[in-house]
């Protein structure tokens, strides 16, 4: 049933039918709680403190080219509303989990441990590691378990990168829950590195009334999970003295499960220098906002300009094509610049040339992925598929194949009703062009990505190769979406 017929007949229904649950695709039909969780409110947090930095990861190894340590994953009770404290699940205890911080050519090796009820994984999120390392869903540790990752991170992996589970079924909660954390891969020769930087990791919080994180509800399941509360390094609103050159680099990062990020500055200048996976060739100046979809990164340089007093970093409205009885969207503060120390003086001009990202080449073979949705009202109940290519992921499945250090062309078509964003493990790649209404548009300028998001009825074309041999998982990186179905299986050979 189509999108558009599907909602006129629920609008034909009593108005409980609209919050008495959806059948959840990924669990084969079974039907959500009909009761909604009464949330805090919105003002529940408090907000306006300094910005914290993030804490790093120590190495252990005292060897150069060495980077060692060890993670946990456990339970942690943090203080947020009077009563009794909210239960999160954290990297070493910390929300959000520990920077990672390596050079590339670094051999890294961090032993894990699951402390958690379930089994979970860690997903080194963009990272150019062989699929036995990758923290994939066909390598569970189990509770009580524990897992050394270990991998070398090639020369020219410098870039923004972040870490987070990815056990079959339970990505959304665990991810929702706290897990989730930066990890830098540094170049030895950067020509930014004068810049002082800022590392800005954005996520959101559900929150209940009683404290307590709130589960997944029926719009959740259906559109993704956004919580009441948007935070910038675990903190609600907090305020950055902006530094006293008056110019940042600024990293962000878009950690949450499924709000996109249409990032606004007012009366401060914007340059794109890097995306997922390193600096630009050169710099994109004058941009007047930036659109985040989930798991996407940036590097951006911000000027203080003629700003003196605070300016708000806003996340304005963006439609992604929600569907159900959803609230309209509205612009909010994500944090405070507070330019009061900057002083005044002419800025050197940036580099004219980051670096050198050399075109792929002509590609040796094709791909097509469809995103879609899939709606029904079989049997009396109102449910909703995410598919790939007309299929539900299924983990015994192998729905592509793909030759090792081999360029491809791979298309990538939404034909669902709402944005969903692309993300391929293992390797980064090219956008090459966008097609939407019949238009196809080259993409301006030649970047690393792993992650790109396609509007309704937009087909996105990049060109990417595969160093490692094994499985990759393709999917939505709405992480609800991803649950339900919206993934798919590479076998490099």
């Amino acid at each position: 049933m189509k999108r558009r017929t599907f909602l006129a007949t629920l609008g034909s229904l009593p108005v409980l039918g609209l919050n008495a649950g959806w059948a959840r695709a990924a669990t084969g039909g079974n039907m959500l709680p009909a009761v909604a969780v009464k949330l805090a409110a919105v003002d529940a947090l408090g907000a306006g403190a300094a910005i914290n930095d993030l804490i790093k990861l120590a190495n252990t190894s005292g060897q150069p080219g060495l980077f060692r340590a060890s993670l946990s994953a456990a339970p942690v009770n943090v203080p947020l509303l009077s009563g009794a404290p909210t239960e999160f699940w954290a990297y070493n205890g910390s929300l959000p989990g520990p920077l990672i911080e390596v050079i590339e050519g670094d051999t890294v090796e961090i032993l894990f441990e699951n402390r958690l009820p379930q089994a979970t994984t860690v997903h080194w999120h963009g990272l150019p590691v062989p699929p036995e390392q990758d923290g994939n869903p066909h390598d569970p540790v189990p509770p009580g378990g524990k897992r050394l990752y270990r991998f070398v991170l090639p020369v020219g992996s410098a870039g923004t990168y972040w870490y987070h589970p990815h056990p079959h079924g339970d990505t959304p909660v665990q991810v929702y829950r706290g897990l989730a954390g930066a990890f830098i891969v540094r170049a030895r020769s950067d020509p930014l590195r004068d810049i002082p930087e800022r590392l800005l990791m954005i996520s959101d919080l559900k929150l209940g009334a009683d404290g307590r994180i709130a589960p997944n509800d029926a719009d959740d399941e259906m559109n993704g999970r956004e919580g009441q509360f948007a935070l910038v390094n675990a903190q609600r609103q907090p305020v950055l003295l902006f530094d006293r050159s008056g110019r940042e680099r600024w990293r962000i990062w878009n950690a949450s499960s499924a709000r996109y990020l249409r990032l606004v500055l007012p009366g401060a200048g914007i340059t794109l220098v890097g995306t997922d996976g390193g600096l630009l060739e050169r710099p994109v100046t004058g941009m007047t906002e930036l659109l985040l979809a989930p798991a996407q990164r940036v590097e951006i340089i911000v000027e203080a300009g003629a700003s003196k007093g605070r300016v708000e970093l806003v996340a304005a409205p963006y439609n992604r094509g929600k569907m159900g009885d959803v609230p309209a969207e509205k612009a909010f503060s994500l944090l405070t610049l507070d330019f009061g120390k900057v002083e005044s003086g002419a800025q050197k001009p940036l580099p004219a040339r980051l670096g050198r990202i050399d075109d792929l080449g002509r590609p040796k073979a094709k791909k097509r992925v469809v995103f879609s949705e899939q709606m029904s009202m079989a049997g009396g109940g109102h449910s909703m598929k995410f598919l790939v290519n007309g299929k539900q992921f299924d983990m015994k499945r192998i729905d592509l194949v793909s030759r090792v250090n081999q360029v491809e062309l791979w298309q990538i078509a939404n034909e669902a009703d709402m944005d969903h964003p692309f993300h391929i493990h293992g390797t980064q790649f090219q956008v090459i062009e966008r097609e939407f209404d019949g238009k196809a548009t080259p993409e301006p300028y030649r970047a690393w990505r792993d992650t790109v998001n396609l509007r309704p009825g937009e087909t996105v074309r990049i060109k990417l190769v595969q160093r490692f041999k094994g499985v990759r998982m393709f999917h939505c990186h709405i992480l609800e979406h991803e649950g339900a179905g919206m993934m798919g299986q590479l076998k490099v050979v």
